[in-house]
């Protein structure tokens, strides 16, 4: 079948779209049979003919319809299914079509490149062609429901810009590639209801999609699947039945008895020596000081130096609430590394030299330990390489603690506003674009792919930390939903953020969204451009503060004063540094229904990304000259 597809281009604002003019395109549901042709994958805007046999499928254009408000002259779709839109980055809802709009409203780019293919539900047959990997900048590709085999292709991990994948209910052999797992920008893959063999990888993302999406494969094993057998059959030598001498069974039974004797003598000594650890732990907790607002009720808590960690990872299973309080010296002030609205971080290095943070919560009143518990639960199975991890969790009369690991290089409101330790000053444009990108990514996967969806309800810059690698880790991201676990919204009264970045609209409605946290992802973005604090009275005075500063230059066409001095100087690239400011001041417009979702900015990202000579991230190194560890 043959598809042609002419272009013309038009302004639109912020942004510029393409629309079709009349074209034919190979779609879902039509019956499609044949081998998929190798053609496709000629980024040309063209399709061989004769490659597919099977009905056709027509776009249908929507010039400057009113169905749809914002939507101006966008192209509307009509047939797609909506689970495959759904999962596309920015889809708005129409009547019963569907259509893309913002960035991604085109099906070629502006040359000619192919960034939407779905061919599911038909009869293709053969395998998938290994030049499908070239296409550079596909977006959303689903083959799902068809009659392939073969290997999936280990040249998919070039699809860099590829979001949905979609291999399901096909006959597909072979191992999951490896190479899957540095897709950066994969919101969704389904390989289910095929033959594949082998473990899952564990780099990347494989590992945080469901177990739905790789169920129906036989052989297909480890996370989130059920783990891999380990055991390996063992070949081994069964000599004829010789009886042996008295002398060595006297030996063995001699040795036998001895080491008996040794093993319960060892037992008797370390059952002794943990008594008197015991003793003297007691002895120590009595003697503990105490910092701040740390004061421990322990009275009624029978030997509660015992009480063990409930932990997520094997390293600290045996982990007890005895050992914290030896690694902060009883959660002394020279452990203190942090306080906010949620309680006090500590630092602590463990006997083994494992070193992690605790945070010692505010007393919750109103809160069972059921309560308790299920939310620690819930969030320490949360796992995503821009998020600190929960590592456990512990429950001490009416204290809560929990255990988080650590971050080397702190907050980024400390490395960006420490300038008096010659932090903020020197921390280059490729550091704050790396932090921006990975702190959008963590928080929309809050957003978008946990399960219940997380509001965090306190982003900030304070509780986006980095690690020994400089990659940003969102923070407190279930503490809104563990100090009031019984409430569907939480009340701004009760918890309203940090000023200078809570939303206008929560002065009114008295609900926290996901939109409202697109607003404090705004304000830190602001942050990373300007290099000013959200609220700095010798800045803006005492009633104005970041956001409003900025609008007001804005308005008056003065951008580039918003703009970090230190990044102008270095040449950033005056351009980039204005695509990220428009982004920061869509996340930051008064209406909330303006605003982007997080995977939207995350598409804006690409977008930029995709069009740059090199990869965004590519390049970066941390030198212990620019941040020195305090």
């Amino acid at each position: 079948m043959g598809v042609t597809f002419r272009q013309q281009p038009y302004w639109g604002n912020p942004f510029w779209f393409w629309r079709s003019s009349e074209a034919c395109y190979p779609a879902i549901s039509n019956d499609i049979s044949g081998a998929l042709p190798p053609e496709l994958a000629n980024q040309a805007g063209l399709v061989m003919p004769g490659g597919v046999s099977g009905k056709k499928f027509a776009f249908v254009r929507n010039e400057g319809g009113t169905a749809c408000r914002g939507a101006g002259g966008l192209v509307e779709f009509e047939g797609i299914r909506p689970e495959r839109l759904e999962s596309f980055p920015m889809v708005h809802s129409c009547s019963s079509t569907r259509i893309y709009s913002g960035m991604t409203v085109y099906t070629f780019t502006n040359n000619g490149s192919m960034i939407y293919l779905d061919v599911s539900y038909n009869n293709l047959s053969g395998s998938i062609p290994e030049n499908f990997g070239t296409m550079s900048y596909l977006q959303v590709l689903n083959l799902g429901h068809n009659k392939l085999r073969g290997n999936i292709p280990e040249s998919f991990g070039s699809l860099k810009a590829i979001g949905v994948l979609d291999l399901s209910h096909n006959n597909l052999q072979g191992y999951l590639p490896g190479s899957l797992g540095t897709l950066s920008f994969l919101s969704d893959l389904d390989v289910s209801n095929n033959n594949l063999t082998g473990s899952i990888p564990t780099g990347g993302q494989l590992t945080t999609f469901p177990a739905s999406r790789y169920e129906n494969n036989s052989g297909l094993c480890g996370v989130p699947l059920p783990s891999c057998a380990t055991g390996g059959h063992s070949t081994s030598l069964h000599p004829r039945n010789k009886k042996p001498p008295v002398a060595v069974v006297m030996v063995v039974g001699i040795t036998f008895f001895l080491l008996c004797i040794l093993g319960l003598t060892l037992a008797l000594y370390r059952v002794k020596k943990n008594q008197l650890k015991e003793e003297m732990r007691e002895k120590y907790v009595e003697s503990l000081p105490t910092s701040g607002s740390s004061f421990w009720k322990l009275s009624s808590v029978p030997e509660p130096l015992s009480i063990n960690i409930a932990t997520f990872e094997k390293p600290l299973r045996k982990l007890t609430f005895g050992h914290l309080l030896e690694a902060t010296n009883g959660f002394s002030a020279e452990s203190l590394i942090g306080s906010g609205g949620f309680g006090e971080v500590y630092k602590a290095q463990l006997r083994d030299g494992c070193v992690v943070a605790i945070k010692k919560l505010i007393h919750i009143t109103g809160q069972g330990d059921r309560e308790f518990m299920a939310e620690m639960e819930t969030i320490g199975k949360i796992k995503h390489r821009n998020l600190v991890p929960l590592l456990g969790y512990c429950k001490v009369g009416e204290e809560r603690l929990l255990v988080y690991e650590y971050m080397k290089w702190g907050s980024l409101e400390s490395v960006l506003h420490d300038k008096a330790k010659g932090r903020g000053s020197r921390l280059d444009w490729a550091a704050r674009k790396k932090i921006a990108i990975g702190s959008a990514r963590g928080l929309a996967f809050l957003h978008h792919s946990c399960i219940p969806h997380i509001i965090h309800r306190d982003m900030k810059s304070s509780n986006v930390l980095l690690d020994e690698n400089f990659e940003a880790r969102v923070s407190d991201f279930g503490m809104a939903r563990l100090v009031n676990a019984l409430d569907t919204h939480l009340s701004v009264s009760t918890l309203a953020g940090t000023p200078g970045y809570v939303p206008p609209e929560y002065y009114q409605s008295f609900r926290c969204t996901t939109k409202g946290d697109v607003y404090s992802y705004g304000v830190i973005l602001l942050e990373l451009l300007s290099g000013k604090r959200p609220i700095d009275p010798s800045q803006f005075g005492d009633d104005n503060n970041l956001v409003g500063w900025a609008k007001q230059l804005h308005r008056e066409k003065r951008v580039d004063e918003i703009l970090d001095p230190e990044l102008m100087m270095k040449e950033s690239g005056e351009a980039e540094l204005h695509h990220y400011l428009r982004i920061a001041f869509e996340c930051l417009d008064d209406r909330p229904f303006r605003r982007p979702t997080m995977i939207q900015v995350m598409a804006m990202f690409k977008e930029l990304q995709v069009d740059s000579e090199s990869d965004i991230l590519d390049g970066f190194s941390l030198k212990d000259d620019i941040i020195n560890e305090s």
